[in-house]
């Protein structure tokens, strides 16, 4: 199945060179998604020598497989903020995400970059009775919290009758996040950022302040890992809670969608929009979020499916795809520097587009000296054992029960000969349990099922022909390769001779 997004596959290539040597600079920006971008450019305006290096392409990862929306709530709910922490924390939350959006619309208009972005109102309803209260719960947060939120008796066509009132909170934003990114990575290439695509990091030495890929290495003042989780061990890893939510893409009738942002609570949680682009348009719904490396991928992807047909009687699906979200324990992201002196950015849940820019100008604050009075509230050496409770028990016994699964009671592996071509499993070769994939041509791919992370075994993902780790989420390839940290290195080959 190809799980290409609707986003990359209509957005501009931004073809920019791989790194090919040794560089010295200020600032070493690991990841070419809106934060690592962002910041570019705002580093390059403040005339701060600096170099990006993303592992494919600009806006490749998380922000290539986002929903495109941008709001100064959070996709949760504000109330959650408000019981971990209290209203006026909440309050900073949603004026900090506001300037971000603005921030966007700015350079949007400032550099003319042609994303598709338009304000226009974000609606929450419920999808059955179970949806009712949380929406009712978030209206009384989003007063709480400085919002200015309205109810509306119903939705537009060709919604559903909503379970109660809806709702809404005006002036938010949509755009093209593929497009933005690439674009806002020229931008900053033009202004003397160096960015370098198919530079996939290897080794970050946080004693030296070196990072490495295969073909170079940069030398920085500054690490910024602005990969979603940060490469490597970090104390923030243990604290946060790793999902998959899926996405599908149709095509439909130019205005056969109303315009806005409509997330629906309830048995079904789900998240549509409407976008245009390329003379086409689509109706995008998001939802079915899972534990990664949990769950079936396939069942979830068949449920969004499901409950796309049965609220949008969508049929001919054009695009499928997923995307990885961090959750913080406590509600609140970790923007600055951690434990190991390198600049980290993550615990974004699915609200990253703007986060993302919310981490970029925090963190060009921090390197150039300048106050941020958010800064403070997402400090990754805060410690909220309270706040944080729900989540850290939640992950760590998530994490418990993926050791216990597979070390403990030794999760059990098919013989190699039933597997079959297209699929992965784990498979018992010469007593020794390896995790094969065989492609539709019956060549076959074998790999050790131990994480390089945190040595916890990986769990093979039907729908998008990779490896998860239901630890921390580090995925790999078929053959090993590293798709998405905090791994750094790929899981072990093996080949068929040297273990029969």
């Amino acid at each position: 199945m190809d799980t290409t997004s609707v986003w990359r596959a209509t957005a501009p290539k931004a073809a920019l060179p791989s790194l090919q040597g040794d560089i010295a600079t200020d600032v070493v920006i690991v990841g070419g998604g809106i934060t690592g971008v962002t910041l570019a450019l705002n580093l390059a305006e403040q005339g701060i020598p600096a170099v990006l290096l993303e592992a494919r392409d600009a806006g490749f990862g998380s922000t290539g497989n986002s929903t495109g929306n941008l709001y100064e709530t959070v996709s949760r709910g504000i109330h959650r903020i408000i019981d971990r922490w209290d209203k006026d924390v909440a309050h900073a939350v949603t004026v900090a995400r506001r300037e971000a959006v603005d921030q966007i619309e700015r350079r949007v208009q400032k550099y003319g970059i042609g994303c598709g972005f338009r304000r226009c109102a974000l609606y929450r309803y419920a999808t059955s009775e179970e949806g009712k209260e949380r929406v009712e719960k978030e209206y009384q947060g989003s007063l709480d919290a400085g919002l200015r939120v309205r109810w509306e008796p119903s939705l537009p066509p060709p919604f559903h009758p909503p379970h109660g009132q809806v709702m809404v909170l005006d002036n938010q934003a949509q755009f093209h996040p593929q497009a933005y990114v690439r674009e806002l990575a020229r931008q900053a290439a033009g202004h003397g950022c160096l960015i370098f695509e198919d530079s996939m990091v290897l080794e970050v030495d946080t004693d030296q302040r070196v990072v490495r890929t295969v073909r170079g290495k940069v030398s920085a003042k500054h690490i910024v890992l602005a990969t979603h989780s940060p490469k490597g061990l970090h104390l923030v890893q243990a604290g946060m809670v790793v999902n998959r939510e899926y996405g599908l893409a149709t095509r439909i009738e130019k205005d056969g969608f109303p315009a806005g942002i409509f997330w629906g609570s309830g048995v079904d949680r789900i998240s549509a929009r409407e976008l245009g682009v390329d003379d086409e348009t689509y109706l995008i719904c998001v939802g079915e979020e899972h534990k990664t490396g949990q769950e079936d991928a396939n069942i979830n992807l068949d449920r969004l499916e499901a409950a796309a047909a049965a609220h949008f009687h969508v049929r001919d699906i054009a695009f499928r795809w997923s995307a990885q979200n961090y959750a913080a324990a406590d509600s609140l992201p970790y923007i600055g520097k951690d434990a190991t002196g390198c600049f980290i950015a993550t615990g974004f849940e699915t609200d990253g587009l703007t986060w993302g820019t919310v981490a970029a100008s925090i963190i060009t604050d921090e390197i150039i000296g300048r106050d941020n009075l958010f800064a403070p509230l997402v400090k990754p050496s805060r410690f909220s054992p309270v706040k944080g409770a729900k989540g850290l028990v939640e992950e760590n016994v998530a994490v418990l029960k993926s050791f216990i699964k597979d070390y403990v009671t030794d999760r059990p592996g098919i013989p190699l000969s039933q597997l079959m071509p297209g699929k992965g499993d784990i498979v018992k070769v010469a007593g020794e349990s390896l995790a094969a994939y065989m492609d539709p041509n019956g060549n076959l791919l074998l790999v050790s099922p131990v994480c390089t992370h945190m040595k916890c075994k990986v769990h093979w993902n039907s729908v998008e022909k990779s490896w998860d780790c239901p630890c921390h989420g580090s995925r790999f390839a078929p053959d090993g390769t590293v798709i998405e940290g905090p791994a750094t290195e790929p899981l072990q080959r093996h080949f068929l001779q040297d273990v029969e």
